[in-house]
């Protein structure tokens, strides 16, 4: 029963994760969702700024803090093992859901681009990259990524394997793609509003602060060989890589 337990919570946490993705698309992209990037009433400009900052840095500090391994090793000693990254997932959704619920639009226009051609460009970027997020994930290992397979292998009665490491498709051009596709969905808009340039320009810096954090614990679990990939493959840029 514990496993069945532990299975159906993984689950939940990764349906709920997987709405709240799909709601993410919509509330950047001001599309098909009740509550956008955009829409609402508009607060104060103090407070607007003051409390979509708060939901920004209180997101941050959970996705950044949780995923180091330090605090993964105190954590297991309260939460299973088996369930550890699916609580994470589920957590982060639900702050992300908090950040849409609560978040205050700012709607003066930075730009709007009227010119058809223009406009097609920069919806057909922001698919591309939330396309670009959602496959570098299966490239990796989504089940893994998002809990699914810890508590799958819990259910069996098995230890979920270490990944060696591997360089698959897009992971040859850039290091990090799944931060490079979210880059581009946040700053592809036809219609950028002061709102969204503090949600793209905040997203940006946070995510090239956590990647220099990612980038030391990958050097730390897989060493010499992740060293000399990242003297080869560009951090965010897709180039070539380098002999």
């Amino acid at each position: 029963m514990g496993r069945i337990l532990t299975f159906a919570y993984g689950l939940i946490s990764y349906v709920i994760f997987f709405v709240t993705f799909l709601y993410a698309i919509g509330f950047v992209g001001n599309l098909f969702v009740p509550k956008s990037i955009n829409t609402g009433t508009p607060a104060a400009l103090g407070t607007a700024l003051l409390v979509n900052a708060l939901l920004l840095g209180l997101f941050a500090v959970q996705h950044s803090v949780m995923a180091r391994p330090e605090f993964k090793r105190w954590w297991t000693r309260f939460v299973p093992k088996q369930i550890e990254r699916s609580t994470y997932v589920l957590l982060a959704s639900l702050l992300l859901l908090l950040l849409f619920w609560q978040w205050r639009p700012m709607t003066g226009v930075v730009w709007h681009v009227e010119n058809a051609v223009g406009r097609v460009v920069l919806l057909a970027l922001f698919w591309l990259g939330w396309l670009t997020v959602l496959l570098s994930t299966f490239m990796l290992d989504h089940s893994e990524l998002f809990g699914l397979r810890q508590v799958s292998a819990h259910l069996r009665g098995q230890e979920p394997q270490a990944h060696a490491f591997k360089i698959p498709l897009l992971y040859k051009f850039c290091r990090h793609p799944i931060m490079l596709g979210f880059i581009i969905a946040f700053w592809a808009t036809p219609h950028m509003t002061t709102g969204h340039l503090l949600f793209a320009v905040a997203t940006t810096i946070y995510i090239l602060i956590a990647l220099q954090l990612e980038e030391r614990d990958l050097v730390n679990a897989f060493g010499d060989e992740y060293v000399k990939y990242r003297q080869r493959v560009s951090m965010l840029m897709p180039l070539p890589p380098r002999r």
